[in-house]
């Protein structure tokens, strides 16, 4: 079986005085269409799990494949080239350019792929329209509701149809009826075959995904079978 992303006994140790084990050994197999919550305290090790995951970090030790091609003898400007095309990132805070309208900040997570303006225009507005946020595509961001600015978000991630979307604290500045919407919206993403996985301090964020893990110093456990 080919899995969109495979850890084999990956650690992070940062050269402090004493050193710092954020990641020990961890193992981790995500299948296309996937929906995986990982969940943990501050200072887990979730942070650098996520740069890790995301091509923002190399791991001292262990194997990380994307797709099946090993990452961690890639070249920098080759991690940068697959994080672009191959990674949607969902974060917090939304990172929107309050100056540019929805449809221009969809297009802007397409902006390193090389693909052609047209195309990402194309792409943007079929983006939005998965989210719900088409009839928004001329606003800017100001005139938006916080799960509104994720929505787009999520659009933006999903430009280019990458083969993860990797969610960091999606719902964390979001009132209790917008994080319902926006995980509502990953499971109807989920169900159209879209990978998914979301890293959280949230047990409730965590346990609407197929599949719970949780971490805590730097090692990775079974929180919870499939749900589904």
């Amino acid at each position: 079986m080919t899995y969109v992303l495979e850890l084999a006994g990956v650690s992070r140790v940062f050269p402090t005085h004493p050193p710092v084990t954020a990641l020990a050994g961890i193992d981790l197999r995500v299948t296309r269409g996937d929906y995986v919550g990982i969940v943990g305290p501050s200072g887990s090790g979730k942070s650098t799990l996520l740069n890790v995951l995301g091509l923002l970090d190399v791991p001292d030790a262990g194997s990380y494949t994307l797709e099946g091609t090993e990452t961690t003898t890639m070249s920098d400007r080759r991690r940068t080239e697959v994080r672009g095309s191959r990674i949607g990132f969902v974060f917090q805070s939304f990172h929107l350019l309050m100056y540019r309208t929805v449809l221009e900040n969809v297009m802007l997570g397409g902006l390193y792929t090389g693909v052609p303006a047209a195309a990402r225009h194309r792409q943007a507005i079929i983006a939005l329209d998965r989210v719900g946020m088409g009839h928004r595509q001329d606003f800017l961001p100001s005139r938006l509701s916080g799960g509104e600015r994720q929505r787009v978000a999520i659009a933006r991630a999903l430009l280019g149809d990458p083969a993860l979307l990797l969610c960091d604290e999606p719902t964390g500045n979001l009132d209790s009826a917008n994080t319902a919407a926006v995980l509502d919206l990953f499971d109807e993403l989920r169900a159209g075959g879209a990978t998914l996985l979301v890293i959280t301090h949230d047990l409730a964020v965590a346990a609407r995904a197929d599949r719970q893990v949780h971490i805590g110093d730097g090692r990775l456990s079974l929180l919870e079978r499939n749900r589904r």
